[in-house]
Order: C-alpha cells, then structure tokens, then sequence
C-alpha cells in the first residue's frame, strides 16, 4: 500500500476473504479510504479527505456505505457512497458541541443496521440517529460519562431497530466503571442505565441476540439479558471486538488476537 508507513490504519471493514477496506486516522490529508479485491495483495486509494480526522467506516451493503468523521467548523462530517466508495457525498448535521468529536478506536463508534439506517457516538455522550442514509438525523443525549476530552461513547451496538447498548467512560483510568454504559429500547430516542454494569471503560461491544460481550483495555465482560446485568471474564482486556457466526473475535495491544467464549 503506497504510504502506508506513514499512516495509522484503525478502521477495517470487511465483506469476505477477498473484499475489504481500510481507514487510516489523522489529520487533514492523512485521512484515507483504501479498498482491496484480492485479499489485501492490493489496495487502491478512494477518498482523502481534505479537513476532517475520520473516525468511523460502515456498509449496509456492498454498495452503500457511510463513514463518521469529526467536526469541522460546528457540524459532525458524514459521508456517504452508493458506489462501492468509488465516489462520496458529504452530509450536513445537526451542530456539534463545543470540542465534542468521535472516537477512532474500535471502528465501533458507528452502528448500521437495514438499508439506510445508522448510529453514531460522541465524546459528548450523545448518540445521533439517520433513517434515510445520513439525510437528515436526531440526537440523544445518555447518560455514560463525559466530563473530560477522554470520556464519552467509544462504542454502540443495536440488535435491532429498537434495542441498543453504548459503552464508553474515560480512557484514562480505565479500572473506574462509572457511568460506562447505557440501554435504549426506543431505537435511541431515550438511553437508561442498567442494574449492573461492565467492571471499567470500555471501548468496544458486540451482541448476538441477547448475550453481549464488552472490552477495553482492563478487561471483558459478559451480559446474557441484554446489558442488563453483567459479569467478569477470566480473559485479558482488548480494544475492539468482531462477531464473525458464533464467535466474538477481540484484538488488543502487542499483536494480540484472541476469539472470547463464555
């Protein structure tokens, strides 16, 4: 991949062994969209993007995607494709807070679901919602933690159109688990907290039906009712998480790639 070296690849998105794209994080130009056809031998440039550090990549198919990116000026950057990512269209938003953004960590701070639908999380805990692909969107705010530049949502989950799970807390001290997680059974219109909650921050979640698996770098947690209580697992922490079938797969610091069971 020409320039790869000078690039932090932290978003990776792929649809089979041989189709797949890549987003680098940064500033300005060091912002990319790359895509491979066969299995990652060759990659092409898409789309660098002129102003916004890139948070976030997502497909509700093969053709249609979207990517969160953080604010320029006073609005969130969200573009959207209908061709592969060959080409893509920049969408307006409702107004950012001030020195809100998103978080580039997992590639999870952005959910999709459908057609058209999708989610996003803020550093100012608030969770926006599109129905039509990114033409319009409303905001919510939830109650996870957000009172530094390293608080806020990392991650949001929905198993369908009405329920969804956002972790997050502060990055920084990552063993405190206050107001690290939030519900919706409302298609977010309104976030709750549970009765229990995961054991510190967390950057990333994945659910299948209603059991859920929770990371971050102190360690993984484990719901079987849907985030509503949780439990500790005997298993290291890690920074993003993949549902591949059956198995959560979950990557980490020093290389470290595991699958998490139960």
């Amino acid at each position: 991949m020409p320039g790869a070296e000078t690039l932090d690849f932290r978003s990776l998105y792929a649809f089979s062994n041989t189709v797949a794209y890549v987003l680098s994080a940064g500033a300005a130009d060091k912002s990319k969209l790359f895509r491979t056809d066969d299995g990652g031998l060759h990659w092409s440039l898409l789309y660098t993007s002129p102003d916004s550090f890139l948070d976030s990549l997502k497909f509700w198919d093969l053709q249609h995607g979207i990517i969160l990116g953080d604010p320029v000026g006073d609005s969130f950057v969200i573009l959207t494709t209908a061709d592969a990512g060959k080409t893509w269209q920049r969408r307006s938003l409702p107004t950012s807070l001030p020195d809100e953004g998103g978080f580039a960590a997992s590639n999870s701070s952005l959910s999709v679901r459908g057609k058209q639908e999708a989610w996003f999380g803020t550093s100012g805990a608030r969770v926006f919602h599109t129905k039509d692909g990114g033409a319009t969107w409303t905001v919510a705010q939830t109650p996870i933690r957000h009172d530094s530049k390293s608080a806020g949502i990392f991650s949001l989950f929905f198993r369908d159109a009405k329920h969804g799970i956002a972790v997050g807390g502060e990055y920084t001290k990552a063993k405190e688990d206050q107001h690290n997680i939030a519900l919706t059974s409302d298609g977010g219109k309104t976030w709750t907290e549970p009765t229990t909650r995961p054991a510190g921050y967390r950057s990333a979640i994945v659910c299948q039906a209603k059991q859920c698996v929770a990371t971050g770098p102190d360690g993984s947690d484990i719901s079987h009712d849907a985030g509503q209580t949780w439990t500790h697992l005997d298993a290291p922490g890690f920074h993003a998480l993949t549902l591949a079938g059956h198995v959560v797969y979950a990557s980490g610091s020093d290389g470290r790639l595991a699958p998490l069971h139960n």
